[in-house]
């Protein structure tokens, strides 16, 4: 049992628990405390990122049980489970056909887009784009393989369960008397956005698989918030490490781990976002693809 994870657990249910009660009792109007559902929220998606690489306990179930439920909504957990893991083959890294989470498009799907989606990828290519429509970028895309997979008859069980969970939390956002839009609006969508400021810049394209995979060494509540796992390039290396860990692994192999890296590093989001937050990173076209 790693019990530091198990606490973040409670750090991420408890204030959701205790929000929901303040508001069912009219104590607080239902929009005042969304920042703080939405910071929770994102800790929570961090969580399913840990569960997802076999922590906290050596039992799938038990790991499912602590972070299955869907309170960012649009992705079904065993469809981020699969498409995770399957990003975890380095090789393929940034791939646009081979990398499920991948931002990058092949010079063939670029000239298939339309005006929009084009003006789309590259308002996504800054932070401030990734952060305000990122989130319904994932929503449009996450719908569309879900219809996919229904009309294929693929993920059945897993589809049904998920429905299930939505219709739970929906009763439970009537009970607590916060309307789903309201859920959806002011804790999924920034919830959603704080989790892109992560990703952003995790992954660029490279010639050398190890050399792709980004180190931002914030400190403080980002490092909290991601679960250490802005250290993204030693997450990658070693994978099966728990959260509560990358940090010391990486203070005592910084330099080796950077020079693997090839230096590919910020030193904070708050320098990361003076460099991209309106200037987009690259072009949405994978160079290996044009």
């Amino acid at each position: 049992m790693e019990w530091p994870t198990v606490w973040v657990a409670a750090a991420v249910y408890l204030p959701i628990v205790v929000t929901f009660a303040l508001i069912a009792a009219g104590w607080v109007p239902w929009w005042a405390p969304t920042p703080v559902l939405a910071w929770c929220v994102a800790w929570q998606a961090s969580l399913q990122h840990e569960v997802i690489h076999g922590h906290p306990t050596p039992r799938a179930w038990v790991n499912r049980l602590i972070a299955g439920p869907p309170m960012l909504v649009f992705v079904p957990f065993d469809r981020y489970r699969d498409s995770h893991l399957a990003h975890h083959v380095d090789e393929r890294l940034t791939d646009p056909l081979d990398d499920p989470e991948s931002w990058y498009v092949t010079a063939a799907r670029w000239q298939r887009a339309g005006r929009l989606e084009r003006g789309l990828r590259w308002m996504m290519n800054s932070l401030a784009g990734r952060v305000v429509v990122g989130p319904l970028w994932i929503l449009g895309l996450s719908l569309a393989t879900d219809g996919r997979d229904l009309a294929a008859g693929r993920r059945l069980c897993s589809l049904a369960l998920h429905s299930a969970q939505l219709g739970v939390l929906a009763v439970v956002l009537s009970v607590a008397g916060m309307p789903v839009w309201g859920y959806l609006v002011l804790v999924v969508w920034p919830a959603t956005g704080l989790m892109l400021v992560r990703s952003f810049a995790e992954h660029r394209p490279d010639p050398l698989p190890a050399q792709r995979t980004v180190i931002v060494e914030a400190g403080g509540a980002f490092d909290l918030l991601f679960l250490s796992n802005n250290l993204h390039a030693l997450h990658h290396e070693r994978p099966g490490l728990p959260w509560y860990l990358l940090r010391r692994v990486f203070r005592d192999g910084r330099e080796g781990i950077l020079a693997r890296n090839g230096g590919y590093r910020f030193e904070s989001y708050a320098k990361m976002a003076a460099r991209y937050l309106f200037s987009p990173r690259d072009h949405p076209i994978h160079p290996m693809f044009r």
